[in-house]
């Protein structure tokens, strides 16, 4: 049988001038819709807080539809930032997943509406394992508001959406609430930027504050090091080998005397009055190289790079003997620069 396919409808032209008003507004309204929640930061914000902070378990965040989403990113920036959290469906938890909330653990429970019959659902269950109950709502009169320990208002006068329908400006509101809790329990809690490194260790920052000198140096037969009689072809063939672009030059004790490069092997070519095949490589190095050590974070080793326009490092002991070397491809492999 054949069947008919309409032609998909051409689209109307578009109107430039109200797509733009469109987008305007709705940044105004929910920009307002921020505003609004600042006068109500006070005593109950300041509760919540120290809730959280006394809580020797974890926040569990839920909410249905929107307020899920938006609670499954406030979560999400709560753990991240200091305060062990997670999110638990409402639907899910009244079939098994409430086993997760433990009695020493905190709810955090999202709904614009305050009736939605999920979170509504789940509520006894919590109130008799006495776990206590801080609520974000856009209806301070609503259920969930009135059974909350802590209700925080996050009401809003319209929605951006122009039917009123989809949830904008609501979720906005309860997004912005959920940040300035976790915002200000990091700084209540001291929590750092290495602290946040440490949840983040495969994120830029944490590459940053983690990494040190010692994840990414070479080390043992992976250092060129020559002695300071070798000839410029043996300090050449280790620099080939190493492939780092220079080599140490130390002593019987490894101690450093200086470093050989190519910008030193450009110079003595330059050089008239080198012998280059009589040449030591002592009389053709660097003396006082730039070093660093071990301990040392990478970037710091960037930035001395960078500084310095140097492309490689030797890494020394307190006894300034050569115990690793890197280079700056060695940095941007392990994604410090």
């Amino acid at each position: 049988m054949n069947v008919h396919v309409a032609p998909p409808a051409k689209p109307a032209l578009l109107d430039a001038d109200a797509l733009v008003r469109s987008a305007r507004t709705v940044i105004a309204t929910e920009a307002a819709s921020i505003r609004a929640l600042e006068p109500r930061i006070g005593p109950s914000f300041v509760e919540a807080c120290r809730m959280i902070l006394g809580c020797a378990g974890r926040v569990v965040v839920t909410g249905m539809g929107k307020s899920g989403h938006v609670g499954r990113k406030i979560a999400a920036t709560l753990a991240s930032t200091g305060t062990p959290a997670f999110f638990v469906h409402p639907g899910e938890a009244s079939h098994g997943d409430l086993g997760m909330i433990l009695p020493q653990d905190i709810v955090l429970a999202l709904s614009n509406s305050g009736e939605t019959d999920e979170v509504l659902f789940i509520l006894p269950v919590l109130k008799r394992q006495g776990i206590p109950l801080i609520a974000i709502t856009g209806n301070e009169r609503s259920s969930l508001a009135d059974q909350a320990d802590v209700h925080l208002d996050a009401s809003i006068s319209a929605e951006a959406c122009p039917l009123g329908l989809a949830p904008t400006a609501s979720t906005t509101a309860a997004l912005v609430m959920g940040d300035a809790l976790a915002i200000a329990l990091l700084e209540a809690r001291g929590f750092t930027s290495e602290d946040f490194a440490r949840s983040h260790p495969a994120g830029s920052l944490g590459r940053r504050l983690l990494l040190h000198i010692g994840d990414v140096m070479h080390t043992g037969e992976g250092i060129p090091v020559v002695a300071p009689d070798a000839s410029l072809t043996a300090a050449l063939m280790e620099m080939t080998r190493k492939h780092l672009g220079m080599t140490a030059v130390v002593d019987a004790e490894r101690r450093l005397l200086g470093v050989f490069t190519d910008g030193d092997l450009r110079r003595a070519l330059d050089d008239e009055d080198v012998d280059l095949r009589g040449a030591t490589v002592a009389e053709l190095m660097t003396r006082g190289p730039k070093t660093i050590g071990a301990d040392k974070l990478a970037i710091e080793a960037a930035q001395m790079m960078e500084k310095h326009q140097i492309h490689a490092l030797l890494v020394v002991d307190e006894r300034q003997r050569v115990v690793g070397a890197l280079n700056i491809h060695d940095l941007l492999r392990a994604r410090v620069v």
